[in-house]
């Protein structure tokens, strides 16, 4: 625990300045909001950097790319994993954003709490599950309170004893669950859950990405 501690009192600074440039999307106009969504839908069991890489190459495109799911399936062949559903559900978000949902989007992002946000995400955004919905409201300012629990952070949940295994699939009570732990457990060493959220990953990756 001492160790933990340490790891964040050394990054601390670079972790809070990361959630304040998260911060500044909360202002962001609609299109960039939507590549982070794409962002978030591409990195389930694909490297973060990976599926960074290929939203900028496809910023540098047409959006009419987000109408042909084919050409989608050819672009993100090789850059990352279930290219074909990742491919659908990029498209399903355009036509959505696309069909008056972003104000809908815009509304509900402004105008409720961070946990509702989630909730209302996973149920209009195919492909969003309660994970991927925080990581993209993490990702534009609104992830206070909320947990990012993938493979990195349930191997330190594991190792600090917040949970006992670190289980095969996650439905959403288990994932609720385990955030409930990890949020007593933040209180407990006074470190802000998504603080130690971006800390877990960069203890595992070595970096303070997104």
């Amino acid at each position: 625990m001492k160790k933990l501690i340490q790891e964040y009192r050394e990054k601390s600074n670079i972790i809070k300045q990361r959630l304040c440039e998260f911060k500044k999307l909360q202002k962001a106009d609609e299109k960039t909001v939507f590549y982070e969504l794409c962002f978030c839908l591409l990195t389930p069991q694909s490297k973060a950097l990976n599926c960074d890489a290929i939203i900028q190459k496809i910023k540098k495109s047409d959006t009419k790319i987000f109408n042909d799911p084919n050409a989608l399936k050819s672009y993100l062949k090789g850059r990352t994993r279930f290219h074909n559903k990742k491919a659908l559900y990029l498209s399903k978000a355009f036509r959505f954003f696309q069909n008056g949902g972003k104000l809908s989007v815009k509304n509900k992002l402004n105008h409720t709490s961070n946990k509702r946000a989630r909730e209302w995400l996973v149920k209009n955004i195919k492909g969003l599950g309660y994970k991927e919905a925080s990581h993209f409201l993490r990702n534009i300012g609104m992830g206070k309170n909320l947990s990012i629990i993938d493979r990195p952070i349930l191997t330190n949940l594991k190792k600090y004893k917040i949970i006992k295994e670190v289980p095969s699939s996650i439905s959403k009570k288990t994932y609720l669950d385990i955030e409930e732990k990890m949020s007593r457990f933040c209180r407990r060493i006074n470190i802000p859950i998504e603080e130690l959220d971006l800390l877990f990953w960069s203890i595992q990756t070595g970096t303070v990405f997104k």
